[in-house]
């Protein structure tokens, strides 16, 4: 039996990231991954198709992007693969199942730690349609891999996935279809966002099937299907059972330290169905290795910024208007245009709207923006909820002339 201070069961954004941190405390650590180091986000999500919007964007040809996407991530693998080799680490590519509270299989040998991480991610869900194993339809694993574009591409679901394959493939001159049950796309975002993104998006030419319900794939008038309806924890074959840990629908159940129900194992990241996001996962990596080091730490997993990279890109961070509604709780919603801010006319990027909203306080609990460079502004207005800063204090702030950040001080100065 091999023992160590903590066992890692996963090599993603949040597994391999938890390790690096433990180590770097002092822990002796065994990682396991059965598949590519680095994870979905990696090999399979966020950085592949960041590599496809920036070439789509540029109009640079298929094939060339594909091979573009794939050195990319095989870069980073490779850069993740040595951080794995660093002092304190031991890195075993193997499958590991749970065998006790404190033990794991890998391999055909057993390893004991006083603690557990399981970071074993999720994978795509697929929808009950009875034709669903057709050779044209794809998870965005598959999509991701073809050597050819397809000419008429349907998307059933408007989520992040969704949403972003369908920016990409349209912007590479595929005819894109887009099928979602709800009324809206992107049901997590301000509604009103949501809204103008798609509007957007059926200028440039994609079709949105709204409040629409597949039932057979052979109804989808398309060459390639794209499945993008969600996606679940990856908890079979981890002995869960054996051990008597948890879980509801969303994943592994956790406390606000994601330790499990079984003292000294924790779940990390999309198996435990908080928020599935490679940041999410990284920092309650990090929750859970402060926790069992008895480390204090001021990590606020409630303030959990997000963004989609369509063209123009949303994001947003906390309440919107209507969640506050929801909720029983007063606040208040302060709007800004892109088109008022001289960066913004100055890059041909007018078209875009910024939210902040506040309790009735002045405090920032919100905000969400649709518009190039999204992501940056959100996460500057993150930064400030994580310190409790209200509206009247980001207006004393002086900010870049001319920035798109002056956006959100406008919205602070004229509220």
């Amino acid at each position: 039996m091999t023992t160590t201070d903590l066992i890692v069961i996963g090599s993603g954004p949040g597994g391999y990231r938890a390790a690096q941190y433990a180590a770097r405390q002092g822990l002796k650590v065994t990682i396991f991954e059965d598949r590519k180091a680095g994870g979905t986000c990696l090999n399979e999500g966020c950085i592949p198709t960041k590599c496809l919007v920036h070439d789509s964007l540029k109009g640079t040809p298929f094939k060339e992007a594909m091979d573009r996407k794939n050195q990319v991530s095989n870069q980073l693998r490779q850069g993740v693969e040595a951080l794995m080799a660093m002092p304190g680490i031991t890195f075993v590519k193997e499958h590991a199942m749970l065998c006790g509270a404190h033990t794991v299989e890998a391999g055909g040998e057993t390893y004991e730690a006083r603690h557990i991480i399981i970071a074993t991610g999720s994978s795509a869900k697929l929808p009950p349609i009875a034709d669903i194993d057709r050779e044209e339809v794809m998870t965005s694993t598959e999509l991701l891999s073809i050597d050819h574009l397809p000419k008429r591409l349907a998307i059933i679901g408007a989520g992040v996935i969704g949403m972003e394959f369908a920016s990409i493939f349209n912007r590479m001159g595929v005819e894109v279809d887009v099928y979602e049950f709800l009324k809206e796309c992107l049901p997590m975002i301000d509604k009103d966002l949501a809204k103008r993104l798609r509007k957007k998006m059926e200028k440039d030419g994609i079709r949105f099937h709204m409040g629409y319900s597949v039932s057979s794939i052979a109804e989808l008038e398309a060459d390639a299907v794209l499945v993008a309806t969600g996606r679940k924890p990856n908890i079979e074959g981890l002995g869960l059972e054996q051990v008597g840990i948890a879980c509801c629908k969303g994943g592994i159940e956790v406390d606000a330290h994601m330790q499990t129900n079984v003292e000294g194992v924790y779940a990390i990241g999309d198996v435990n169905g908080k928020a599935l996001l490679a940041h999410a996962a990284t920092f309650q990596g990090f929750k859970a290795v402060n926790h069992l080091l008895h480390k204090e730490d001021h990590i606020r997993l409630d303030i959990m910024p997000a963004a989609v990279f369509t063209t123009p890109e949303i994001a947003c961070v906390g309440m919107t208007d209507e969640q506050c509604k929801q909720a029983g709780m007063a606040c208040k919603t302060y709007k800004g245009l892109y088109r008022a801010n001289g960066k913004a006319l100055a890059d041909g990027a007018e078209e875009g709207l910024a939210k902040i909203v506040t309790d009735s306080e002045g405090k920032i609990i919100g905000c969400h923006i649709l518009g190039a460079h999204a992501a940056d502004m959100v996460q500057e207005v993150a930064a400030l909820m994580n310190k409790d800063v209200y509206l009247s204090e980001l207006a004393d702030m002086i900010h870049i002339h001319p920035t798109l950040g002056e956006i959100l001080q406008d919205i602070a100065i004229n509220a």
